[in-house]
């Protein structure tokens, strides 16, 4: 894994867990929430992707801790974590489209998870997959 995935998971996946603990506790002040945020049908969309997200940083981060063991399932982990992570940025983007709602403050975090995985997703689909023999004798493999 390069030290820029690396990098980029802990801040994706550092980020959702901040962004989630701030909006439980409704720390975000008033002047940055998106148009409509006191919408009950906005609310409802906004919390139908906490558990998406949650799971993308419980990939991303297992997926570092599984490198960090010379355990080449990282490779896997992190490609369902990119994959997540690129479904979520869509979802979010086809919805402001949608909408028609073009504040750059809810589209460049969402264009940066839309984007961003696809960088590294070529990379890991075309790395042979680990087998258990390789992966239970700690022998490391860099990829991306």
């Amino acid at each position: 894994m390069s030290k820029k995935l690396r990098v980029l998971f802990l801040f994706t996946d550092i980020g959702f867990m901040v962004y989630w603990i701030v909006t439980i506790f409704a720390l975000i002040p008033k002047a940055y929430l998106y148009p409509d945020y006191s919408n009950e049908l906005l609310v409802i969309w906004n919390w139908s992707f906490f558990p998406l997200d949650i799971f993308i940083s419980i990939t991303g981060i297992y997926s570092l801790y599984l490198h960090k063991r010379h355990d080449l399932r990282w490779s896997q982990m992190a490609l369902i974590s990119l994959t997540l992570t690129f479904c979520s940025g869509l979802q979010a983007i086809a919805f402001w489209i949608i909408k028609a709602d073009y504040d750059l403050m809810w589209w460049i975090p969402n264009l940066y998870l839309l984007i961003y995985p696809l960088f590294f997703i070529p990379k890991l689909l075309k790395a042979p997959p680990p087998t258990s023999a390789l992966s239970k004798s700690g022998i490391k493999k860099e990829l991306l």
